[in-house]
């Protein structure tokens, strides 16, 4: 949450040529209400499952589609059961977009859309819950840095073919 996920993914996408899903907007055009109005409605559990379903949809259509496909993942994707192993198991590469946690308090205290933030101490304990998922990712980026900077340090891992044009 705050670390820039779907900014870099969509500056990154560009960059090599590959198709750029947020699965965040996925929910909602599945769903046709925002996060924050379903977790009202239905609940984080809800919530979850279609997460679930929608990134084994975009798992299926980028391969169905021969489509090399960047994925923006929600904060709380890879720490739900399952998700990490079906990425993996599909061939896919995690990038963790660290971000020290003040630097994510500053950021997120200016939004209104996170449905899972209340408060810092709460926040801060949602985060300890989720790093070991984080840090199970095959690779780390500092994202406390300007998001063009980011797909750089991104690119230089050098494990993404750029689609020739």
């Amino acid at each position: 949450m705050g670390t820039g996920k779907s900014t870099v993914a969509r500056l990154l996408a560009r960059q090599i040529g590959w198709r750029h899903v947020d699965l965040d907007q996925r929910i909602v055009e599945h769903t046709g209400v925002s996060i924050p109005e379903f977790f009202t409605q239905y609940g984080e559990p809800a919530f979850r499952e279609v997460e679930r379903e929608q990134l084994r949809r975009i798992e299926g259509e980028s391969r169905e589609q021969a489509a090399p496909t960047i994925v923006s993942l929600g904060g709380g994707t890879t720490a739900q059961p399952g998700n990490l192993e079906f990425l993996k198991a599909n061939g896919a590469r995690s990038i963790w977009l660290h971000c020290p946690i003040e630097e994510l308090l500053s950021r997120i205290s200016r939004m209104n859309d996170r449905p899972l933030f209340r408060d810092e101490s709460s926040f801060r304990q949602l985060y300890e819950q989720r790093l070991p998922f984080y840090e199970l990712s095959d690779y780390r980026v500092e994202t406390n840095i300007e998001p063009l900077r980011v797909v750089e340090q991104i690119l230089a891992i050098a494990i993404f073919d750029r689609v020739q044009a």
